[in-house]
């Protein structure tokens, strides 16, 4: 293209098409954005191809318009724009405004108008202008200078339209369009045309006659039910011309030098963009318009910043001094792969402040020689230390055999509390989103260490601004920081596996699995394989006639939702389903479990997640230890293969007593709920009693189970269809049930309703240590979307309190197991109950130890209750009395 290229879009039609072309987008406070983001992806790929020296952008404005008032149904039956895209138009133009690319529109008139009043005075000017829109009506402004651009499939397909391309796909020059169209009519517009008259014969009475007013004066040379049908509507037709006849001389002045492309003002386009969370133009942009370029150098990280390699001694001992000067060091390592306990650190990164930093090659000492120089002052917890992910640098310290204390910041948990819907945040990404800077590391190491503790120091107080900004700060400090050590501590202990039975667990469901495919291969008739869904589908739906519940696209589906709802119809149904059961429990807990285990320490070494999960519970990975399958009998079983780290040491299990229910007493100050806790009831008993109308004492087994439904679906905002589904009663006795709930603890439905209003209100909710989750589904307009987004309200309070809480309680237990010197040792934490490998002589002082911690963690207005079990193994536990 050249600098004459005029490049015109149909901002209406790119956004419509944007916003079904992407799933809903929105931020962290509800805002949508699918149609915004994809609409800059859209202008940056048009910008990217044609290479324009000019580009307008032009929308429609308002609904009436000259054409509604010649024809009242024009248009009239399009569906009004989705509630989630028409606040998007406004976003669209603030990044246009950003970009410098300036927006057209004009009441009374469409886009279309404006485009081609731009495609006629652009001409004028010998410009050579290019039409981008969905709407094939542009085809009629397409003339020797001008050229229009349909696009397909969203953006991704372009077909451009020049004199030529249209003769070839119509037989017609362009002007001819609004003939075809006056003949034919449009459905999209509601323009009634001729009715009877399709593109066909459309096109033939075109090719013979060149124009509406030709054909309508030539009526009695065209046949039969055609030439009736255009005597009986030739109004209709001259009035559908008129209305697809694009205006091209709007009351609008255009200063094409304004048009001129120039870079975007990113004092505004940054901002924006970070508003609107589009992270990867964010980088895009600084990428090529930013100060850091990276063909630049990354001068952000180099111009007047020191950087320097440590070779020698002297320089060590340099470098020592002046962390014990400063009030605190970024700490950074780089090591190879693997796993954070095996890897091979071969470097250390330090730095005092922005723009300084020291490289540490360990290759380049003897053994002992940085860790006899750097470890005190990497020891002395007066030094405050900071980092990105400071638990995998404990891990690495410790690889080294060097002591780090004093963790004071973690900008990659500061970041997690800030936004706790973007999990595991990449320095990188931490740089782009805080920093306005694109890290783009370049080969060599040494300066990739360096920019990556320098940008620690950097982003440090950003984080920590906004952390104070959201009343998140006693929370990072008090919870989330000294959580690091524990968790670190819990990592490198692992948890002892008995190998031996996990082999024979192995072969045991190993047998089970071949007597059951058997099984299977005998109500089938044949045998066939048992783990592609497509020969069960044939078997299931083919072959047993069973009822086909529900379609994908490569067939009937087999899948465990699916499969529960047949399991009445076959007995083979069932035995499918436990089939995958096992085969589940045998390839990722048994067989899985085994090739996990650390050859050198004989343990399982869980990774713990801490800024994962947008509750705030903690997550455990490679292996996942938190999702063992209890519900079944032999999931349970896979807990016997956990056992103590020596035989004179027995498992030790904490487990809060109901703490979810407890917390939504605290919350809801239901003086109903309150009391019956503070009086020591059982709580599925009382609520029981209090739903059925009886005595406690008359509460039967059945009556309490449902209760207990009652009580933990109340707590995720149940509905009385999901109620009536769990606990096998129709719908309007599970509404009985809860109308009965709400009607006997009024304050936990007084609390139910008022955390929905404020959280709409504000975006968000909090647990009582202020942790905030943003809630974008409570403004979907689908209402499916919107429930869950209101469970979501009702239960993160309880759920992510419930998670601050056992956190406090593990920081606390492990204080005092270190600060009385015992041997036991934290090793597992579930949800809200926590593991511990245990001495026998230790266990009455553990018992106090653990109550203290997790019974005090808090102070709730009801008492926090924890069950104590102990045995050989994490399977066979007997309760402490």
């Amino acid at each position: 293209m050249s600098e004459d290229t005029v490049l015109i879009l149909d901002g209406n039609s790119l956004a419509h098409r944007a916003f079904y072309a992407i799933p809903l987008l929105s931020t962290q406070e509800g805002v949508f954005t699918n149609a915004a983001y994809g609409f800059m992806n859209m202008l940056r790929k048009v910008m990217g191809d044609f290479g324009p020296g000019y580009l307008v952008v032009a929308f429609d404005k308002g609904r009436q318009t000259f054409r509604t008032q010649a024809f009242a149904g024009y248009k009239a039956h399009r569906k009004s724009t989705p509630e989630e895209l028409r606040p998007q138009f406004v976003i669209i133009k603030r990044l246009l405004q950003a970009m410098n690319i300036p927006v057209l529109e004009l009441e009374g008139f469409e886009a279309d108008d404006l485009i081609g009043t731009v495609v006629r005075r652009a001409e004028a000017r010998g410009l050579s202008p290019f039409i981008i829109t969905g709407d094939r009506d542009a085809l009629q402004l397409v003339s020797p200078k001008t050229k229009a651009v349909i696009t397909r499939k969203g953006i991704s397909e372009l077909d451009t339209f020049d004199e030529d391309a249209i003769r070839d796909r119509y037989g017609l020059r362009p002007e001819q369009i609004i003939d075809l169209k006056g003949l034919m009519g449009d459905a999209s517009d509601n323009i009634p045309g001729v009715p009877g008259i399709g593109e066909k014969t459309a096109l033939k009475l075109l090719h013979e006659f060149g124009s509406m007013e030709h054909i309508l004066e030539n009526l009695e040379a065209i046949p039969g039910k055609v030439r009736d049908k255009l005597v009986e509507y030739s109004d209709q037709a001259e009035l559908s011309k008129k209305l697809a006849t694009i205006d091209t001389d709007c009351p609008v002045d255009i200063d094409f030098e304004a048009c001129r492309l120039t870079p975007p003002n990113l004092d505004e386009l940054i901002p924006l963009l970070k508003e609107y969370e589009f992270r990867a133009l964010l980088k895009t942009f600084l990428a090529e318009y930013g100060e850091n370029k990276t063909d630049a150098g990354q001068r952000f990280f180099q111009e007047g910043r020191s950087y320097r390699i440590v070779t020698s001694a002297g320089e060590l001992e340099e470098l020592e001094a002046e962390i014990r000067d400063a009030s605190g060091v970024a700490v950074e390592f780089g090591a190879s792969g693997g796993h954070p306990l095996q890897s091979a650190v071969e470097s250390l990164y330090l730095s005092v402040e922005p723009g300084k930093a020291w490289a540490v090659p360990l290759g380049a000492f003897a053994p002992g020689v940085v860790r006899e120089l750097l470890g005190p002052v990497l020891a002395d917890p007066r030094t405050a230390k900071y980092f990105h992910d400071a638990k995998l640098a404990l891990h690495y310290a410790c690889c080294l055999e060097l002591e780090l204390n004093g963790v004071t910041s973690d900008v990659m948990i500061a970041a997690y509390l800030v936004n706790p819907g973007i999990p595991n945040q990449k320095l990188e990404d931490l740089s782009l989103a805080y920093l306005n800077r694109v890290f783009d590391p370049p080969e060599d190491p040494g300066l990739v260490g360096c920019m990556r503790v320098d940008l620690i120091n950097h982003l440090k107080p950003v984080l920590e601004e906004k952390l104070e900004e959201a009343d998140l700060h006693s929370l990072y400090r008090g919870v989330e920081l000294p959580l690091i050590n524990v968790l670190a501590g819990m990592e490198q202990e692992g948890i002892t596996v008995d190998p031996k039975q996990l082999k024979l667990m192995s072969r045991e469901l190993g047998q089970q699995i071949d007597e059951l495919t058997q099984e299977i291969y005998g109500l089938a008739g044949e045998e066939f394989n048992l783990n592609s869904p497509k020969q069960l589908a044939v078997i299931l739906f083919d072959k047993l006639k069973l009822p086909i519940l529900k379609k994908t696209k490569t067939g009937p589906s087999t899948s465990a939702e699916v499969l529960e709802e047949l399991a009445p119809y076959h007995e083979i149904v069932t035995k499918m389903l436990e089939h995958r059961q096992l085969m589940k429990l045998k390839s990722t807990y048994v067989d899985g479990l085994q090739a996990l285990i650390n050859s050198k320490t004989g343990r399982l070494h869980t990774t713990f997640n801490q800024t994962v999960t947008a509750t705030g519970r903690l997550s455990s990975t490679e292996p996942n230890l938190q999702n063992i399958p209890i519900r079944l009998e032999l999931g349970r079983k896979i807990r016997k293969v956990f056992v103590p780290s020596a035989p004179d040491r027995l498992i030790m299990a904490a487990d809060y007593s109901q703490i979810e229910l407890r917390i939504l007493a605290h919350i809801s100050n239901d003086q109903v709920l309150i009391n019956a806790f503070h009086e020591g009831e059982d709580i599925h008993t009382r609520t029981a009693a209090e739903v059925f109308g009886v005595s406690p004492e008359l509460v039967t087994r059945e009556m309490r189970t449902r209760a207990k439904a009652i009580n933990f679906g109340i707590v995720y905002g149940i509905s009385d269809f999901g109620l009536s589904r769990d606990i096998g009663v129709t719908r309007a006795e599970a509404k009985l049930y809860i109308d009965n709930y709400f009607q006997r603890y009024r304050g936990v439905k007084e609390y139910l309703d008022r955390v929905v209003i404020e959280a709409r209100d504000k975006g968000f909710v909090t647990t009582i240590l202020n942790r905030r989750r943003y809630l974008p589904d409570l403004f979907s307009s689908n209402k499916m979307v919107r429930n869950f987004g209101e469970r979501t309200a009702m239960n993160t309070p309880i759920q992510g309190s419930a998670a601050d809480i056992i956190k406090l309680a593990m920081t606390k237990v492990d204080d005092e197991i270190r600060h009385r010197g015992l041997k036991s040792r934290m090793i597992l934490q579930v949800h809200d109950e926590l593991i511990f490998d245990v001495p026998k002589d230790e266990l009455p002082e553990m018992t106090g130890v653990i109550r203290r911690g997790m019974e005090n963690a808090l102070t709730l207005s009801v008492p926090l209750e924890v069950e104590i079990k102990i045995g050989p193994n994490w399977y066979e536990l007997t309760a402490l009395k």
